[in-house]
């Protein structure tokens, strides 16, 4: 029997090499179904998060990986379930200290689950009334201006641009501006 180094069913953190979270997480299942361990080792969770970019003028609702390079585990960490973790393909080690894994703590947990929970992605606008703009996206992109109005619901701006030597008010996309 291996001594357990552990308390309970915990989630840890495992260190991959980045881009291969998916690899390692079907990798990690497939071990643990051919070795017997889902008594030891119970979940898999790659975090990700939806964004809001600004592809070709319009808006796309993206996924993200929280952190590129990460895959978290709940298992129970015995000498056995430590080994065929820590030896699945393109996973490098736990975080923790020396070869021991560090639990996240339970408020880590909440947190990041409240944070992949969000359906739809809020605006977050940086802006204020007045503020010197730059436009990157769209018919406008290059001309500089400042913010007249902001609407955060929409997740618009109107922007004062120059043209032909009078102010003229452009509405855009809250991401097709950055400040100067």
């Amino acid at each position: 029997m291996p001594k357990q180094i552990s308390q309970g069913k915990r989630w840890y953190v495992v260190h991959t090499y980045s881009g291969y979270e998916e690899n390692v997480a079907s990798g990690l299942k497939q071990r643990i179904e051919s070795l017997g361990m889902e008594d030891k080792i119970f979940n898999i969770l790659i975090p990700t998060e939806k964004k809001i970019k600004i592809k070709n003028g319009k808006r796309k609702t993206i996924t993200e990986k929280i952190f590129p390079g990460y895959v978290l585990v709940e298992m129970v960490v015995t000498d056995e379930s430590w080994y065929v973790v820590r030896n699945t393909p393109n996973i490098t080690g736990f975080i923790g200290s020396g070869t021991t894994p560090v639990p996240l703590s339970e408020a880590e947990i909440k947190g990041l689950q409240k944070r992949m929970g969000v359906e739809e992605p809020k605006f977050k606008i940086d802006f204020i009334a007045n503020d010197p703009v730059k436009i990157i996206d769209g018919p406008f992109k290059n001309f500089e201006g400042k913010i007249s109005e902001i609407d955060e619901k929409r997740g618009k701006i109107k922007v004062l641009v120059s043209m032909f030597g009078r102010e003229t008010p452009v509405e855009l996309d809250s991401l097709q501006a950055k400040k100067l």
